[in-house]
């Protein structure tokens, strides 16, 4: 492992512009860090019934603790040492009374056999000390936090642990899969010009590993923090009430050992905060990289690009670790310090009481108490002064989290309109369009299509055609005029009901995995199989899902890549007729199939045309001059309007310029 130099620790204290082309600010200020805590412990509302139980659980785990330490010491003087039970200079606390009572006169067997059986009933009820609810953990940020949320489920083991414990599990499964829920609906609502800007990894790693993150901050702001505060001040109740005579310098230093450990850790935990960004944020970097990597494998291995791509997820593999090893080295550097602290503690108490010993203030078991109760606190006082740390690195997470849940999705707009059938068709009134880099894609715009029409958008590339289809459903926003359907602005029609009107098949054959049945019912679960077997015909696709073994039952795979080009195109199409929409749009829908399926087709779409808008982007003739009307993009303007043959008859028509491009006007008349 290469040492760390200084500058490069330095890399990482400032704000950087990481993979990731939404999420780009990622420092954190200490205002926003108060405000993402007070909104995870909002969350706490949704299970305040769990949280109440483990509450109350957690409050038992306290009851061993009260009560070990003065076993230690009876143990030691009555048992070991054949003391009678004195308290003229030492008290025994008030819940131990009883049991000192009962066993007060008894033989020193007797005794510890008392004192066995109640052992033995506090490990029964309480274990010795922790559930046991464990998850293996990973060596960075991506496999750190599903382990955390649920290591560790109680304090306490036993009966009330494992209840604790399964409480705990559930508690935490409410939360974050709750908040998974909400962070990938978020993300599946995204406008489609901000999901165009951002990388898949990135939704992986948030919804998979930052969002554990929340019911820990959750935790460690309720029950850690209570608990700790509480023992420790049980504990110098305790040490006030008996031993506040014979050992008040002893209570004083363990009570300073709070704000002491606040004084030190305080200070680092903006530079902590820092550090669990970077290595989170390069993290993400990471997965983004394995994920393009592995969608794209195929063209990588065609291409010869293996050893090169090998070294780029290295590389970016590299710097997580290496982010990954910043915040360990921070981490290790306070354990060293706590360590140190505590071993002052326990030279201190050993010869303070041991001298006690020695002057006869105190008995050999003192130590055990004194010793045992000192380490306790002091332990819960570093623990105080740490967690303002801990929370760093949960926050750096959280912060991400919440980063998605707060961009405007489409369903956030106060729309009061539904669309409802449609039946006139779309008008575009002086529309332009720009994209958020200040590109100009479409500028005064102004057209109609009727329904019952196939329109052919038609162009160049890069002349605006996807720019101009994706404005009918509502992918993208005009920047300028309006998007009317039926009469209606888009912009004040409700989301749901818009994207109900218009089925759009992507030029990219976007498959899922599951069965051909299965992407058919995810657009309609209404479809029957005569509904879906109709729409096949009608996509030419019917032959080819009949010679399958399992027909309409077969198992795509991945992206459908068991399947062939043009089937995969043919399924597309025939998935959005499946879903039987007055709007159809099809992006490139015959570039994959040879003349004779592509002029089935075209004859198909004629048919499904009648009670709907075809709406076909497009570059080859064979398709292009069968549609009715023909708008013709250049440079992100309509150019030229008309059928086929009444567009090539103007000799100095845009169009009949493309056409002679494409193959010559002979070919075209053809």
């Amino acid at each position: 492992m290469s040492e760390v130099t200084p500058n490069e620790f330095a890399g990482v204290l400032t704000p950087e512009q990481f993979d990731d082309r939404v999420d780009i600010h990622t420092d954190i200020t200490n205002r926003e860090v108060l405000t993402i805590i007070g909104r995870s412990l909002k969350l706490l509302a949704d299970v305040r019934n769990l949280f109440a139980a483990k509450f109350m659980l957690a409050m038992l785990a306290l009851i061993p603790g009260l009560i070990a330490p003065w076993i230690g010491k009876i143990v030691i003087d009555q048992v070991i040492l054949g003391k009678q039970i004195d308290e003229a200079t030492v008290r025994f606390p008030p819940h131990v009374s009883p049991f000192i009572d009962y066993i007060r006169g008894l033989e020193p067997l007797e005794t510890m056999l008392a004192i066995v059986v109640l052992m033995g009933i506090i490990l029964v009820l309480f274990g010795r000390g922790g559930s046991g609810v464990l998850l293996s953990a990973g060596r960075d940020s991506a496999t750190q936090s599903e382990a955390k949320l649920n290591a560790g489920g109680s304090q306490t083991g036993g009966i009330f642990g494992a209840i604790e414990a399964l409480i705990h599990i559930r508690l935490n499964q409410r939360l974050v899969n709750g908040l998974r829920t909400r962070l990938f609906s978020g993300l599946a609502k995204l406008p489609m010009i901000t999901l165009d800007d951002h990388r898949i990894g990135d939704s992986v790693y948030r919804v998979m590993y930052d969002a554990p993150d929340v019911p820990l901050i959750c935790f460690e702001l309720t029950l850690q923090p209570f608990f700790t505060l509480v023992g420790v001040g049980i504990s110098l109740y305790l040490l006030q009430y008996s031993y506040g005579a014979v050992a008040p310098e002893l209570i004083w230093i363990s009570a300073l050992l709070v704000p002491l450990s606040l004084a030190v850790t305080l200070p680092v935990s903006s530079l902590m905060r820092r550090v669990q960004q970077a290595s989170r944020a390069a993290g993400t970097v990471t997965t983004n990289a394995i994920e393009e990597s592995m969608s794209n494998i195929h063209a990588v291995q065609s291409l010869g690009g293996m050893s090169r791509e090998k070294e780029r997820i290295e590389g970016k593999s590299r710097e997580s670790f290496r982010r990954f090893r910043h915040v360990r080295i921070i981490e290790m550097g306070l354990t060293v310090l706590s360590t140190a602290l505590m071993i002052a503690l326990g030279v201190f108490v050993t010869v303070y009481v041991t001298d006690q010993i020695f002057d006869g203030a105190m008995t050999p078991g003192d130590f055990s108490v004194l010793f045992g109760m000192a380490f306790s606190i002091g332990g819960s006082g570093l623990q105080i002064g740490m967690l303002w740390i801990n929370l760093q690195g949960n926050v750096a997470a959280v912060r991400r989290v919440f980063f998605f849940v707060d961009l405007d999705t489409e369903d956030d707009r106060k729309e009061l309109d539904d669309l409802t059938e449609v039946r006139e068709g779309v008008r575009f009134d002086h529309v332009g369009f720009s994209y958020p880099n200040g590109h100009q894609a479409l500028s005064d715009i102004n057209i109609e299509f009727a329904i019952g029409e196939i329109i052919a958008i038609v162009g160049p590339t890069g002349a605006g055609k996807t720019s101009l289809a994706h404005l009918i459903p509502g992918f993208y926003r005009p920047t300028e005029g309006r998007v009317l359907i039926d009469g209606h602005d888009i912009a004040a029609v409700n989301v749901a009901s818009l994207r109900s009107q218009v089925s759009y098949v992507f030029q990219e054959h976007l498959l899922m995995s599951e069965s051909i049945r299965s992407n058919f019912s995810l657009v309609n679960p209404a479809a029957s199989e005569a509904d879906m077997m109709a729409a096949c015909r009608m996509a030419e696709a019917e032959k080819f899902i009949d010679s399958l073994p399992d027909g309409l039952d077969t198992v795509l795979g991945r992206s459908g890549d068991t399947l062939s080009v043009g089937q995969k195109q043919r399924l597309c199409i025939a998935r959005g007729l499946v879903r039987n929409t007055r709007i159809l749009i099809l992006d490139e829908p015959t570039a994959a199939l040879d003349p004779r399926k592509e002029n089935a087709l075209v004859l198909a779409l004629r048919r499904a045309a009648a009670g709907r808008l075809v709406v076909v982007i497009a570059h080859r003739l064979s398709t292009i001059r069968k549609a009715d009307r023909i708008v013709f993009l250049e440079d992100g303007k309509v150019r030229d309007v008309g059928s086929h043959d009444a567009l090539v008859a103007d000799p100095k028509g845009r169009y009949r310029r493309f056409v002679e491009l494409q193959g010559g006007l002979a070919s075209a008349k053809q």
